[in-house]
């Protein structure tokens, strides 16, 4: 089993075309055409990671954050952490990939990881991603459509939320006359025609449209495949920010701080005061979700989790719901488990000898001092 396998299983999951668009997801150092030995996990890179790699004859190492957020500019090996750390991976044949943005937008990943520590019931996107599916549209003859159908999703048409191979088929009379220069494989070259097709209509992300189009013109049985797209402003079930639930019984808001500390492990955090009323449904968002705030009042959520909040987005949402700072290593860490179980069933499926390894220690930069 080489990086690319691993590579792309992880990315039918999180798409990199879903990622915030200046994030840097996917490779960062060496090759995906290694063979893989064994896999370690980490919210981010250290030196300390890399030796545990090491220890554990793990080849590929899959993290979080990126290590290569912006341009390199220079690799520095005396002054500059990260030259040392690209230094350490080659010499150790060792290769590095970042799901970042894209494990935060997809459905099972970071907020919903976040989501299913707090045991919420009923798991949602608190906001779906939009315009970035199209409707695809091709007119088959009766007797090419399954075959047709078929291309397409395996091409990666027809998902909408949890279902796949979906579509819509309208039959009706298709009409061309080919040129003397055409070569036509229902009737003849300049004669009027007259075919039953179908309408054949599939929803298609963005970033297989073009895959999906190439195997319509492989599979269509004409020389010239009708087919129209059309631009969507649809919420796209399986991607989004942040995510929503219930707690089984409402807590009141005394408690359910407690139980925050219990669920993530966790003795400090930040929160301003909410409404005071009993705690049900519960907004998350792991890692810096501020941006999302207004959308959990939208919702009607009595609480909205996440890091990273500033002062003033504590003022603003103060008395308006219960907001609530974990931190953004403590929001995003409990992730790792998800990848791990996901990648330990797809190496298990392939009967590869590989074992995956989630990183021990803490990566957290964060201290708190207590006199």
């Amino acid at each position: 089993m080489t990086c690319k396998e691993i590579i792309k299983y992880i990315e039918d999951w999180a798409p990199k075309e879903i990622a915030w668009q200046k994030d840097n997801v996917g490779l960062q150092v060496g090759s995906v055409e290694r063979k893989i030995k064994n896999i370690l996990l980490s919210l981010e890179l250290t030196d300390s990671v890399l030796e545990n790699a090491v220890k554990e004859d793990c080849n590929l190492i899959i993290t979080h954050h990126p290590l290569l957020f912006h341009p390199l500019k220079k690799i520095d090996l005396a002054k500059d952490k990260n030259s040392r750390l690209i230094e350490k991976l080659i010499k150790n044949d060792i290769t590095l990939y970042s799901a970042h943005t894209n494990l935060d937008f997809t459905s099972g990943g970071v907020s919903f990881q976040l989501a299913g520590m707090l045991k919420l019931n009923n798991i949602k996107f608190l906001v779906n991603s939009t315009s970035n599916q199209f409707k695809l549209v091709v007119f088959v003859p009766l007797t090419h459509v399954e075959e047709v159908s078929k291309a397409i999703f395996e091409a990666g048409g027809g998902l909408i939320g949890e279902y796949s191979n979906c579509s819509f088929r309208t039959e009706g009379t298709g009409t061309f006359k080919g040129s003397a220069s055409s070569n036509p494989s229902v009737g003849k070259k300049e004669t009027d025609e007259k075919v039953s097709e179908v309408r054949l209509e599939v929803l298609v992300n963005k970033w297989n449209l073009n895959k999906v189009v190439s195997s319509i013109k492989i599979s269509h049985p004409y020389e010239e495949a009708a087919y129209d797209v059309y631009p969507l402003e649809n919420e796209n079930k399986k991607y989004g920010a942040g995510a929503i639930g219930e707690l089984e019984e409402p807590l009141a808001q005394d408690r359910f701080l407690s139980f925050i500390s219990e669920q993530l492990d966790i003795k400090h955090f930040r929160y301003s005061e909410g409404t005071g009323k009993p705690v049900k449904k519960v907004a998350v968002c792991g890692g810096s979700g501020s941006d999302l705030i207004s959308d959990a009042v939208k919702s009607g959520a009595d609480a909205f989790i996440t890091a990273d909040i500033k002062y003033h987005a504590f003022h603003d949402a103060w008395g308006e719901i219960l907001l609530i700072d974990c931190g953004h290593y403590e929001t995003e860490i409990h992730s790792l488990t998800e990848v791990k179980k996901r990648l330990s069933a797809f190496i298990a499926s392939r009967n590869e000898d590989v074992k995956i390894f989630k990183y021990g220690g803490s990566t957290n930069p964060i201290n708190f001092f207590n006199n």
